[in-house]
């Protein structure tokens, strides 16, 4: 959990570099580095324009961060939960052990789920899933990969709800 607060603050860092007001809210006291968690204050500081970045978890053991993370999305009524791993997306199986791995552009959460693809824990994918708040993975190593993630542009896969495919008609 101490690792998620040293990377709030160095995000913290970088968008208050670049002119964005931001806060960090840690689930583990350390008011000399961050604000307490508390979700009314964090939704103060979104409508007054600043970024907040959670971190440390729940604060409680047996949670994960992905799980604390769809959790704080869900509280905060997020658009979007955005997670930065080593890969660029979410593929079929891990890319490097397996140079043939298929990456996913767009993925259903059952997908997720069904396909066993671990890139989050179950209970992060069915949190943000009862949430309905899309899950886009990204990595964090490829140069300007989340500059290109907020316009839209280059290798991501998005986690949302999928329409259920109607069936192939049979032709006679």
């Amino acid at each position: 959990m101490l690792a998620t607060v040293i990377n709030a603050l160095a995000l913290q860092n970088a968008l208050e570099t670049a002119g964005v007001p931001s806060r960090v809210q840690s689930a583990i006291p350390m008011s000399s580095v961050a604000e307490p968690y508390i979700r009314r204050k964090a939704i103060r500081h979104m409508e007054k324009g600043r970024v907040v970045i959670f971190a440390a978890g729940t604060g409680n053991p047996f949670f994960t961060t992905d799980t604390a993370a769809a959790l704080r999305a869900s509280e905060m009524g997020c658009d979007a939960l955005l997670k930065g791993t080593k890969v660029d997306g979410i593929y079929d199986s891990d890319p490097r052990k397996n140079p043939k791995a298929k990456r996913f552009d767009k993925l259903t959460y059952m997908d997720v789920l069904s396909k066993d693809l671990k890139v989050m824990d179950a209970s992060a994918i069915t949190l943000a899933r009862q949430s309905n708040i899309p899950v886009v993975v990204f990595s964090i190593h490829n140069t300007d990969a989340f500059y290109n993630l907020m316009r839209g542009k280059g290798k991501f896969t998005i986690v949302e709800e999928g329409k259920a495919k109607s069936p192939a008609k049979k032709k006679k």
